[in-house]
């Protein structure tokens, strides 16, 4: 089951500075208590340019206690924390671009089951949101932490390992680098709806005008690495049969993140549900693979 552990809490027992509060956030005051996960979810972005400034003890702190209570239907073991970091000349895993002028971290431990990944992307998706909601951006990084300060923090509990991390901060404005990074990677491109939702079988499309389409459509705005949405759904009546498409070792977790926009798109309008595995599920297409289903209530 997913976590904060003391590691987390002692990093964030930082000074600070009222001052620094009231300017760094005042501004976003009626964005922290206005903006609805509805926007969060379709205006959020990755950001890979920060302005320098550390990200305050009591926001550090909710933020994790946030992670702490987080929704999570499919077990599994992770851990959350948040780490500062003195990284003067920028941080560059491949195929994310730099990232620049941010402080602290989250670093996200993970078992290497399916049940760990899916929950890890559903859970740690919905703490970033939850940045967003504050006013600060992040940007998911799976990568290899080899000889970086990342790998030589604190032991992860038994059975875990650094799996992710994100910068977490005040986004500095875009600069070029971060504009090209955006293009290439096709950060911005979306599939078509009708080419990943579909019912009855795989070679009929969904309309959006279906009891699912609003949380279908919200997660087909989910981000997954290198931009492969690997998610498809079949929709049965009042179920929906997720299933993906395999395109890398973070095909499950990415699918964790889309299933917590479908979730969180679920609750807002008041629509109950619960996550269940089918026994007898079968693929309609020989490229997907299942992974899980959804009952409406």
């Amino acid at each position: 089951m997913g976590h904060v552990d003391a590691v987390a809490l002692k990093a964030i027992a930082f000074d600070f500075d009222i001052r620094e509060i009231c300017c760094t956030f005042g501004e976003r005051i009626s964005q922290r208590y206005t903006m609805n996960i509805i926007e969060a979810m379709r205006e959020r972005r990755s950001v890979r340019s920060y302005n320098g400034e550390a990200v305050a003890a009591p926001i550090a702190k909710e933020l994790l206690e946030f992670a702490g209570k987080v929704y999570n239907p499919f077990g599994g073991q992770f851990t959350v924390r948040i780490k500062r970091f003195d990284l003067k000349n920028g941080f560059k895993p491949s195929t994310y671009g730099m990232i620049r002028g941010a402080e602290d971290f989250f670093m996200v431990g993970a078992a290497d089951d399916e049940a760990s990944s899916l929950s890890t992307g559903f859970c740690f998706e919905q703490v970033v949101l939850k940045a967003w909601q504050l006013g600060l951006g992040t940007c998911w990084i799976a990568a290899t932490f080899k000889g970086t300060d990342f790998e030589t923090a604190e032991p992860w509990p038994a059975g875990e390992r650094l799996k992710i991390i994100s910068p977490v901060g005040t986004t500095a404005k875009k600069g070029l680098i971060e504009k090209i990074s955006r293009v290439v990677a096709r950060s911005d491109h979306r599939k078509p709806f009708s080419e990943l939702f579909f019912e009855g079988g795989s070679d009929k499309s969904l309309s959006e005008d279906s009891r699912f389409g609003e949380a279908l459509a919200m997660l087909r705005l989910a981000p997954s690495s290198t931009n492969s949405q690997p998610w498809r759904a079949l929709v049965d009546g009042d179920k929906v049969h997720f299933y993906y498409v395999p395109k890398s070792a973070l095909s499950i977790l990415d699918c964790g993140i889309g299933l917590c926009h479908f979730y969180e798109t679920e609750r807002f309008y008041d629509r109950s549900g619960d996550f269940y595995k089918e026994e007898n599920a079968s693929a309609t297409n020989h490229n997907w693979k299942y992974l899980i289903s959804y009952a409406a209530g």
